[in-house]
């Protein structure tokens, strides 16, 4: 069980990692965001297996995962359409 919690906590630091390093594409940046959100939905899977508790609360966070990845996706294509390409640098806030 340790060692589950173990490979748990690598891959949300690896996905962490990612995300602050990588900052120049918004792809990579939303897939990041999707492998922590994964890691974190094992460790949730895991913490309710060992309490013996009813899975219902992993269907929300399923629900709203799938949302901000929707979110994330249609940002990225208006992105696309209005920029031409992903890139942090082209994207100006003023």
């Amino acid at each position: 069980m340790m060692n589950m919690t173990l490979i748990i906590l690598i891959m949300f630091m690896i996905g962490n990692m990612i995300f602050v390093s990588q900052y120049k594409h918004l792809l990579i940046v939303l897939m990041s965001l999707e492998f922590m959100v994964l890691s974190i939905f094992f460790f949730l899977m895991l913490y309710l297996m060992m309490i013996e508790y009813h899975f219902f609360m992993l269907m929300v966070f399923l629900v709203f995962s799938v949302c901000e990845g929707a979110l994330g996706l249609s940002i990225l294509v208006s992105m696309i359409r209005t920029h031409g390409n992903d890139y942090f640098q082209s994207f100006n806030l003023i």
